[in-house]
Parts: structure tokens; sequence; C-alpha cells
């Protein structure tokens, strides 16, 4: 198989971010003049589009692993994508079903958790898990209130 078309099915067997085509020519040995040419053709073509696989890992990560959005934002600036990027990625993940994605993460972490003596040891064992997960600070501090507070 030659480089180019090993790349290509890199590219094409899932979306992609530039970085990892980036690193992917690399490995295979390309100088930068020839990753740089090889990564203009692919954008050309279509191949490798940015904001399609930012939209594509949010979604993913979002169903999948049930990851926040903050989680989500971080891998994707680790992966040097662009805010307008992000930004579209983020519409991938409908406001309702992260709130009962949320609230079902919560829900089995406090069943978890419920034969915990202290009330200050629940609520910091499900406020490390949400936040772990990638959930935003105020909506967590709210589903505590619910589900430890009333």
């Amino acid at each position: 198989m030659n480089p180019g078309s090993e790349i290509l099915h890199y590219c094409k067997y899932q979306e992609r971010c530039h970085m990892e085509v980036r690193n992917k020519l690399y490995e295979l040995g390309f100088t930068t003049p020839e990753v740089e040419r090889q990564i203009a053709g692919l954008i050309e073509t279509g191949v490798l589009n940015e904001e399609r696989f930012a939209r594509a890992f949010a979604g993913g990560k979002f169903r999948m692993k049930q990851w926040g959005r903050e989680k989500i934002k971080q891998q994707l600036k680790l992966r040097k994508i662009s805010d307008y990027c992000i930004k579209k990625a983020m519409t991938e993940i409908p406001p309702d079903d992260y709130e009962n994605t949320l609230n079902k993460l919560a829900s089995k972490k406090v069943a978890e958790i419920k034969g915990d003596r202290s009330m200050l040891s629940k609520k910091s064992k499900l406020y490390r898990y949400l936040m772990q997960k990638g959930y935003e600070r105020d909506i967590v501090m709210d589903v505590i209130k619910i589900y430890l507070e009333t």
C-alpha cells in the first residue's frame, strides 16, 4: 500500500482532525512540505473536514460516554480545533438530552453512594463524579440540590 492511499484509508475509516492526520503523515515518513501538500489535498477533496470531525466527536462522546460540554470542549481544544468548530460541535448535543443524561448519571451515582453516612461525603462524591464527566459547575450544583437536599 502506498503512503498516499494509506492516509486516504486512514481518513475515510473515521473522521480525523488535522492534528491526527499530520501526526500520521509524519509517522509514515513524510517531510513537512509533503505533509502540508497532503493535508491541503485532503481538505480540497472533502476527505478532511475539521467542522465535521468536531461535530462527530462531540455527538459521539456525549452519546457513548455521556461526557459533558466542558470535557468535550477541552478535548477538542487539545486537538487544536478552532473555537468556531467547537461552537458548531456543541449544537450536536440537544439540550433536553443533555439534561436527561445528567439526571440519569446523577440518579445512578446517588443510588451507588446511598450507604454513605455523611451528607457532605455524598455531596462531594456526586460533585466530583459529575465534574469529572465534564458537566458545568453551576448545573452540577443545581443537581446536587435536587438529589441530595430534598
